[in-house]
């Protein structure tokens, strides 16, 4: 096969030509055969990955917690401040002593020490790692959970996208379609909100016979032939909201199913609960559950917010992991434990540690990711006046890196491309995978 067939080639299997294009084109017999296996085996792969679908639990740090207090303590620096290190159950591997019951599963999980940024902002970093993109006023990217339930189209009665505890920073469907937005939902010991009738039987489907047969029918008079689908999803979301109303699977929420032992193991917290209902969720048939830790934002007082937060973060993720894998859900299951940066070398006058995009860690753990891996790191005395401030860095990954690296775990192509409603281009994402925290590198 000559340079231009291979050409044409790569742009069928990447969709940047279709079948309509290639056959105005008046390619040869030979050339049409090769492109036809190359369809045939790109959509083999595409049925493969919705048969077998993965999962993700994001367990959402948000505010910025600090690389020193976390995963990568340097206690004899200057910079160290009060943390300790300890040995965890991967040779040569320490993280803080804050963590100790983290300490115990770290043969299961790798760890990034060496994510980098261009973002220093909150909203605009929170933003950067749960879409692989940095803001754009002219597009909104999707989320990893929304990429992950646009690619299987499988449906549940319970919502496959969700945020537990979401804040102010849920994951978007973006230009996948608002119907991939999380559904969000708060601590898990109380009832999902607002999926219980308030009246009887008889009155309530009264109702919806009113809304579809009468409201429903005067919304759409006179507007788009397409509304429904493409803009305001006013039925569909009806539809899902009904189905789930009366699904058993909304038991899934319910943590108080499980024993009290287990529910204490994660800690009696809303973070804890946010993360014993994600294990249940993804069992129940959700594809991605965000849960969300705040309080990091250490700018005073760092090390007493540091230690507070790793007090709550410790039990559920240790808890998580350990449950997931009696559940025969880890080899499925990608867990990835982070937040939007990490902190600053230096503690600030009142005792805090601000904003450091410069070298901040990542946890995975699960299906596709080598257990007991490190992946890069930052200097314990790094030169805050240095012109390169990746300069104490060692082995720098993007957030596109990251991106890549975690479609590639979940068995997608990290680089395929999507066209928005527009018709503008994107991929996945725009880094390369780090091969060698992959359980094949």
């Amino acid at each position: 096969m000559n340079a231009d067939h291979s050409s044409l080639l790569c742009d069928i299997q990447t969709h940047q030509i279709s079948r309509r294009m290639l056959l105005a084109s008046g390619a040869s017999t030979s050339l049409l055969s090769s492109i036809s296996r190359a369809f045939a085996s790109d959509e083999n792969t595409r049925k493969n990955q919705v048969q077998t679908p993965k999962n993700v639990i994001l367990l959402w740090l948000e505010g910025g917690p600090s690389q020193w207090e976390t995963f990568d303590p340097h206690p004899t620096s200057r910079f160290g401040g009060e943390a300790k290190a300890i040995q965890t159950t991967v040779k040569d591997l320490t993280i803080s002593d804050l963590l100790p019951q983290t300490a115990e599963i770290m043969h299961h999980a790798a760890l990034i020490r060496s994510l980098t940024s261009k973002e220093g902002d909150h909203q605009r970093a929170i933003y950067n790692i749960k879409a692989g993109y940095r803001p754009d006023p002219t597009l909104i990217h999707p989320a990893i959970g929304a990429v992950l339930c646009h690619q299987d189209p499988q449906t549940v009665d319970i919502p496959r996208h969700i945020s537990i505890i979401p804040q102010n920073s849920p994951g978007r469907g973006g230009y996948l379609g608002a119907e991939h937005d999380a559904f969000k939902v708060n601590d898990p010991a109380s009832p999902v909100p607002d999926v219980r009738s308030n009246v009887s039987k008889k009155r309530a489907d009264q109702r919806i016979t009113d809304l579809y047969s009468t409201v429903e029918k005067e919304f759409r008079r006179g507007r788009l032939q397409k509304l429904e689908m493409e803009r305001t999803l006013h039925k569909t979301a009806t539809d899902a909201a009904l189905q789930m109303m009366s699904s058993d699977q909304l038991d899934a929420f319910d943590v108080t199913k499980e024993s009290a032992t287990l529910r204490d193991s994660f800690g009696d917290t809303a973070f804890g609960r946010g993360c014993l209902a994600a294990v249940r969720l993804i069992q129940a048939g959700a594809r991605c559950v965000e849960v969300t830790l705040g309080g990091w934002d250490s700018h005073v007082t760092n090390h007493r917010l540091q230690a507070a937060g790793c007090a709550t973060l410790d039990p559920a993720l240790a808890s998580l992991i350990k449950l997931l894998k009696e559940r025969d859900l880890f080899e499925s299951t990608l867990v990835v434990c982070g937040g939007e940066f990490g902190r600053t070398p230096r503690i600030n006058p009142a005792e805090g540690r601000d904003h450091w995009p410069h070298g901040f860690p990542m946890l995975l753990a699960g299906c596709g990711i080598g257990q007991g891996r490190v992946y890069g790191g930052t200097a314990p005395e790094p030169k805050l006046d240095a012109s390169n401030p990746l300069e104490h860095v060692e082995n720098p990954v993007t957030i596109g890196d990251l991106h890549a690296t975690i479609y590639t775990a979940l068995g997608l192509e990290p680089h395929l491309e999507y066209q928005t409603p527009i018709g503008r281009p994107m991929k996945r994402s725009d880094g390369n995978p780090i091969r060698e925290i992959l359980r094949k590198a």
